[in-house]
């Protein structure tokens, strides 16, 4: 009898096993056990304080975030030809309302986080003292890098800023596009333009350039940086998980340690 017992109890436990394995493996097939990959498509002058913030986000989560960084006008449209992409963090609301009228993304996860500010900035060693936007019409500044004032967010507002005040004609005949906000750093920074516009987290991530002006927020244009859930992407939930991460205290306390300012 005792022999008995001992065999019913031992054919429990072997069944009570097959059951926490099969739940086990639900969970780790379903749930956040299971590490995922999701694609971020970001603009460029976020790098700094995203690749800051996905490392985190990997080593706490074991996800692997997938960063493609660059102008938001070309990470938009690479979006509406059916690039692979779970996030868009644009630095303009218009290339998000761009994709919100394609149907693109999802509308519920919407949300603006930063704003930033644009500053004039010239090679670290340069002997140029420009202390106004008005100083970009002189002589001694031949050739001023934007990014391309159409399409790319930071051309953009500096295009706007300019128009504003009435320079954009005295200067439009000095400008040298680039593909993107970095790239105006890199010129500045190489010496192959005399100065540029670029966002002030730009400039502060570089020691190779000063700024010279910082535009005032309330005379600059309202520069904002929405991000939402990409509709149809592969990973929907890896991104919204992640987006809730950028949006925590934590991940607003990286963007504002790169001087970013965030959004309430």
């Amino acid at each position: 009898m005792a022999g008995g017992g001992r065999r019913f109890n031992m054919n429990c436990f072997h069944h009570l096993l097959r059951i926490t394995g099969a739940a086990l493996a639900a969970t780790l097939c379903c749930g956040r056990l299971v590490a995922t990959d999701l694609t971020v498509f970001a603009a460029a002058s976020l790098s700094d304080a995203l690749r800051e913030i996905a490392a985190a986000y990997e080593k706490t989560t074991g996800d692997t975030v997938r960063l493609n960084l660059g102008a938001s006008s070309l990470l938009a449209r690479q979006i509406r030809e059916g690039a692979p992409a779970d996030l868009f963090f644009s630095a303009d609301e218009a290339k998000m309302d761009d994709l919100a009228r394609a149907g693109l993304i999802d509308p519920a996860t919407r949300r603006s986080l930063l704003s930033n500010s644009l500053v004039i900035v010239v090679a670290a060693d340069s002997d140029l003292k420009l202390s106004s936007a008005q100083d970009l019409t002189k002589a001694a500044v031949r050739r001023l890098a934007l990014a391309e004032p159409e399409t790319v967010p930071a051309g953009i507002y500096a295009r706007e800023y300019l128009q504003k005040h009435d320079l954009w004609e005295a200067v439009v005949g000095k400008m040298v596009p680039t593909e993107n906000v970095r790239a105006v750093l890199a010129a500045v920074e190489s010496g192959n333009v005399d100065a540029g516009i670029v966002y002030k987290t730009d400039a502060l991530s570089s020691k190779k350039v000063r700024i010279t002006y910082e535009v005032p927020r309330d005379e600059g244009p309202r520069i904002s940086y929405p991000l939402a859930v990409i509709k149809g992407g592969g990973n929907p939930r890896g991104a919204s998980h992640f987006l809730a991460w950028l949006t925590s205290p934590a991940g607003k306390s990286v963007f504002a340690k790169y001087g970013f300012i965030t959004e309430p």
